[in-house]
């Protein structure tokens, strides 16, 4: 199953660091494990600037300068009624 969530994500960054201080690992296996380092944090930063998108717009709800209707969809938000 997948893991998405933002705390998946920092287990997910720690994992990769344990990977790279694994001290039995050949020169070859340094080189591939870097490369894999490098993509995972590319596409970390990217769910992490989505993240704070998300919570900007979320900032400008609350402060009313935009309505929770206005929100795209692709966020994923669903409005709790009170």
């Amino acid at each position: 199953m997948a893991k998405n969530k933002l705390s998946d994500l920092n287990d997910h960054l720690f994992a990769t660091l344990e990977r790279l201080n694994e001290e039995d690992l050949s020169a070859d296996q340094i080189e591939i494990e870097s490369k894999r380092a490098e993509a995972i944090i590319g596409v970390s930063n990217q769910i992490i600037n989505n993240a704070k998108i998300t919570i900007d717009a979320l900032k400008l709800v609350t402060v009313g300068n935009l309505t929770f209707n206005e929100l795209p969809d692709s966020f994923g938000l669903k409005r709790i009624n009170q």
